[in-house]
């Protein structure tokens, strides 16, 4: 079995080749990663856990009724009787969690013996926990145990987008500039609205040399025609997610942009994107929330993007952020592995 078997992985549309065990190969005192279905909630899980390059034991959550019941105690009520048998002996030192839903199933396993590494805000017993990773966003108050970063953690890094350079070396001969277009759609919705998806993309085509743009799991099938309409004259191409005929560019197009255009709908994206060099830009498609506005205006008072007009996409300096190394490097520090 591989990580790809587990359904919540394989909706991540990146091919990696973690250092993962099966149930009976994990050491006593290993690594545990509780991966939530929801591909942004198991980014941020996935994203540690390979990150920290030891071997790991992946245990996909799946969920009951009962996982709508904020649980103020340690328990597995929340998960389907499937999942429940998935939490056994080898118990781990160390479990890697993220999301609400989550929390009653790591402490749990702390009664068990396990340090706690979480991300997200837990709402009960946040004392319970070694460390806790929380958006500044968040706005998470100051203690010990949290580490407050820029956007998510996730499974983008430095190596990632090295290899990646290799595998679409072909991006190389489209005209400069370059722009990486990454196309979200709302938190909560039928998809992106079809007219402003085509104008976003007509937009950032008459901006560009060649445009490279994907879709996301929220964009919708229809809002994708409309970007593919208003690209179908520029050099470049369009990535349709889930479209399993053609390879995965995503880590390409980070890999390859001279510029980087993001809507700014999708946390998980814009803080996939921090980790290239190229300069970001982020669209506000309106209706965004509280917490992705915070988020927004934060990067940008850092210097780390700015706020795309379609009067032009200038190139300006900023540094790659990966804050999921420093999130690894904190584990370790804290003696934590």
């Amino acid at each position: 079995m591989t990580p790809e078997a587990a359904d919540a992985p394989e909706r991540q549309q990146l091919n990696y080749n973690p250092r993962w065990l099966s149930p009976d190969t994990l050491p006593t005192g290993g690594i545990m990663a509780l991966v939530d279905r929801r591909a942004g909630t198991a980014a941020q899980t996935l994203g540690i856990a390979e990150r920290l390059g030891e071997p790991y034991r992946l245990v996909a959550l799946r969920w009951s009724g009962s996982a709508k019941i904020p649980w103020p105690w340690p328990t597995l009520a929340g998960l389907s009787s499937d999942s429940r048998h998935g939490i056994a002996p080898p118990w781990p030192s160390l479990v890697i969690s993220a999301g609400r839903r989550s929390v009653p199933v790591a402490r749990w396993l702390r009664r068990r013996g396990a340090k706690l590494v979480h991300c997200g805000w837990p709402n009960f017993a946040p004392s319970a926990f070694e460390l806790l990773v929380v958006g500044k966003h968040d706005r998470p108050y100051e203690a010990p145990n949290v580490l407050p970063i820029q956007g998510a953690t996730h499974r983008i890094s430095a190596r990632v987008l090295a290899k990646a350079r290799e595998e679409w070396a072909e991006f190389a001969a489209l005209p400069r500039p370059r722009v990486g277009l990454l196309v979200g759609g709302p938190v909560r919705g039928e998809g992106l609205d079809p007219g402003l998806a085509e104008r976003i993309a007509a937009q950032v085509a008459g901006l560009s040399g060649s445009v490279i743009a994907t879709t996301s799991r929220r964009t919708g099938s229809t809002a994708a025609q409309a970007v593919a309409r208003a690209l179908v004259r520029t050099p470049g191409g369009l990535h349709r997610w889930n479209d399993s005929a053609s390879r995965n560019p995503y880590a390409g197009i980070l890999a390859w942009a001279d510029i980087l255009v993001v809507t700014g709908d999708s946390v998980s994206m814009v803080s996939e994107a921090l980790v290239s060099e190229a300069p970001l830009y982020i669209i506000d498609p309106g209706g965004l929330p509280k917490r992705h506005r915070a988020f927004i205006d934060g990067l940008v008072a850092e210097g780390q993007a700015k706020m795309f007009v379609e009067t032009g996409l200038e190139p300006f300096t900023r540094t790659s952020l990966d804050e999921t190394g420093r999130v690894c490097a904190e584990i370790r520090a804290r003696g934590l592995i």
